[in-house]
């Protein structure tokens, strides 16, 4: 598969989580729609490591593993991020019983 074929691919995948994030009103949708962004933003720094890497670079192992690594920190991140998503849904829901992103505001009090 080429860089572009790639980049296309992570470029639908990050509109799909852009659109699903915008035009939800769920929580849990938008947080799934968070996470395909993410993948999308994976994709992308490893096919760039993979593809833009300059040749003489290229037959190190640190070098060829360098997307790899920082996708696993992108991983981390969302990792940290559907946990603190998932503990405001869960407080969202004991106090509201819903958990559509309108009753939001109510979280305040």
């Amino acid at each position: 598969m080429s860089l572009e074929a790639m980049l296309i691919v992570a470029a639908v995948l990050f509109a799909i989580g852009l659109y699903g994030a915008l035009a939800r009103s769920n929580v849990i949708a938008v947080l799934m729609s968070i996470e395909i962004m993410f993948n999308a933003v994976n994709l992308t720094v490893v096919a760039f490591a993979r593809y833009v890497a300059p040749l003489a670079l290229r037959e190190s192992i640190s070098s060829v593993l360098t997307g790899q690594v920082f996708a696993i920190f992108i991983i981390t991140v969302a990792a940290a991020e559907i946990a603190l998503g998932l503990g405001i849904v869960f407080a969202m829901y004991r106090n509201t019983e819903t958990v559509n992103l309108t009753e939001a505001s109510q979280l305040r009090n």
